[in-house]
This record gives structure tokens, C-alpha cells and sequence, in this order.
């Protein structure tokens, strides 16, 4: 019996000839500045957006996005986000907060846990709005606009975060300025700044090709009477 032939795959060959070698990093090259270029544009457009809690415009509305629950609580990133928020609120220089984020099961729901933090803090009930279908950023900033009538805010998320989110709300409409938390520099900020530079990528296709969200549905009027209410 014959045994069979084990089939080795092939390893592709450096070109041999100097022309060749040209173009291979010519052709390297390209796609470098291919996937570089969203985060590039990230860092262009938003470079007049950026702003401290104690420098920022005031602003009738601050959005707050989602960034996880540990056991029900908001994670470590999503508490230092909402404080910034309370921070923001007990200065004067928002109304209302709108807080978006993850409620698409019924044992996980970021927005509630978010308003039960910040009234925790000092913000009153009635001034949070919460969007209970923010599935990613573009989500956020679209139904901000669409569904909640908000056309100028400041945003709040972690530092290696904001800048797409300031980019993102812009293209939906929002007027933006973003508030960028700090974080320690352990994995999860790492891995954070890690996937901005491949989140750069879709959110540019976000901002060319604007999809609808994930869940549009009807428009709600809570951010409209929280501000009624406030004055």
C-alpha cells in the first residue's frame, strides 16, 4: 500500500528582483496608511472637542455611555464616567443626563444601574433620562438625536474613548464636546486603547455610510421634560 503524499503548504516567496521588493513596500505601506487613517481622521476631527470637567461649555444635556456591570453595579469605568457626570450636574453645567446603554436581556440593564448610581451621587431622579438600547456608540448618537431630540451635548467616556464618541455624535447631528475620564493603566485600559485603533475602522464606515441603529423605534419626550422641569 502506498502511503500518501503529505501535501506541504506553500510559503510565499520574497520577491527576488529589486523592482519587485519596490512594490511589495510600496504595497505595505499603502496598507498601513489604509488602517491608520481612521484613527487619523478620529484625532483630526475631534481636536477642538476636547474639554475637562472644569473647562467644559455648559451644556444643557450630558450623555453618558454604557461600559459595563459587575454583579448589577456599574464596572469601575462606567462608576469614574458617571462621576464625572454628578461632577458635571452639582457645577451647573448640565440639566439633564442621558444615560445609554445595554438592555438587551432582561438580567442585564446598564441604564437603570446607571440612573440608580447617579441619584446615588446627588443627581436627581427626574433629571436622568435613560435610552435603554444603546448597543454601541453609533447607536448611542443616533437615537440621542432621532429619538431624544438632543442636538448639543457633552459626552463622557473613558479617555482612549471619547474621541470616536465625539466624532460619532457630530455625524449623527449632535453638537458635541467630549469630557475624556482617566483611567489606571491596567488591562482593561490597554485593551481599550487596543481596540480603538480597530474601532476607528467601523466608525468611519458609521460616519460615511450613517446605518440605522441596531432599534430605532418611536420618539421619547423624557429629555424635553427633564429640561421643562429644570427651568
Amino acid at each position: 500500500m502506498r502511503r500518501p503524499k503529505l501535501r506541504v503548504p506553500r510559503v510565499p516567496r520574497l520577491p527576488r528582483t529589486r523592482a519587485g521588493q519596490r512594490r511589495l513596500v510600496r504595497a505595505v505601506m499603502a496598507a498601513c496608511v489604509l488602517a491608520l487613517a481612521p484613527a487619523a481622521w478620529l484625532y483630526v476631527t475631534t481636536a477642538d472637542g476636547l474639554r475637562t470637567t472644569a473647562d467644559v461649555p455648559r451644556t444643557d444635556v450630558a450623555v453618558v455611555f454604557g461600559a459595563g456591570l459587575w454583579d448589577g453595579e456599574p464596572s469601575p469605568y462606567l462608576a469614574h464616567r458617571l462621576d464625572a457626570a454628578a461632577t458635571l450636574y452639582r457645577a451647573g453645567r448640565v440639566e439633564v443626563v442621558l444615560v445609554t446603554g445595554d438592555n438587551s436581556r432582561e438580567d442585564y440593564d446598564e441604564p437603570d444601574a446607571m440612573r440608580a448610581y447617579l441619584t446615588r451621587h446627588g443627581v436627581p431622579d427626574g433629571r436622568i433620562v435613560s435610552d435603554y438600547a444603546g448597543f454601541d456608540t453609533w447607536d448611542s448618537c443616533v437615537r440621542a438625536k432621532k429619538i431624544f431630540g438632543v442636538d448639543r451635548a457633552v459626552l463622557i467616556s473613558q479617555d482612549f474613548h471619547i474621541r470616536r464618541a465625539v466624532a460619532l455624535c457630530r455625524a449623527a447631528g449632535v453638537r458635541s464636546y467630549g469630557v475624556g475620564v482617566a483611567a489606571k493603566h491596567d488591562a482593561t485600559w490597554y485593551y481599550g486603547n487596543t481596540r480603538e485603533v480597530f474601532a476607528a475602522g467601523k466608525a468611519a464606515l458609521d460616519a460615511l455610510f450613517q446605518p440605522d441603529p441596531r432599534f430605532l423605534g418611536p420618539k421619547e419626550p423624557g429629555v424635553t421634560k427633564a429640561l421643562a422641569a429644570a427651568r
